[in-house]
């Protein structure tokens, strides 16, 4: 059961990423979104921590302390923030680094799709703009990369996801 439904999410999860990567005109990053989850690494964890409403990694994180599944997903996917974390270059703490554009509409479009697929019939279109808010807090976004993520989403939010891709599309990735 755990299997199944494990495989049916992350599979739904990556068909609505490359719909949304290829609305974007981000064909490769489509079809090579979140592969990484597929790998024993992550799959067997994903399996194991599998509920249908939150991501196997918070149960991972509350059963061990931390998620070995998620430290080897973000070291691999371009798309979270997480992966240009680094120490700052005046020798500080961690910092976000500014993430290139594509990779910011990339995460535009995972965050859309992880809504979608965990919220379903209650999805709301403030849902991805919520999680942001939220996610901000916990993570050091670079403050353009936050800026242009908040622009997605918001532009999505409230004049709808076409009018956000029409953006990407004719403004971003022109």
């Amino acid at each position: 059961m755990k299997l199944w439904g494990h495989l049916k999410t992350v599979s739904l999860h990556r068909r609505l990423v490359r719909q949304y990567c290829f609305r974007a005109g981000l064909y490769r990053q489509g079809l090579l979104h979140d592969l990484s989850k597929y790998s024993p690494a992550e799959f067997f964890p994903g399996v194991k921590y599998y509920s249908g409403k939150l991501s196997p990694h918070s149960g991972e994180r509350k059963d061990k302390g931390y998620s070995a599944a998620w430290l080897h997903h973000k070291g691999r996917n371009k798309h979270h923030p997480e992966y240009w974390m680094d120490y700052g270059p005046d020798g500080g703490g961690y910092t976000g680094g500014k993430m290139p554009v594509k990779y910011v509409v990339e995460m535009f479009c995972d965050r859309l799709a992880a809504c979608r697929v965990y919220h379903g019939a209650d999805y709301k279109p403030s849902d991805a703009y919520d999680y942001f808010v939220k996610s901000r807090e916990r993570c050091p976004f670079h403050p353009e990369t936050a800026e242009l993520l908040e622009t997605l989403l918001v532009k999505a939010m409230n004049d709808g996801e076409e009018a956000a891709f029409r953006y990407i599309r004719n403004e971003l990735l022109k």
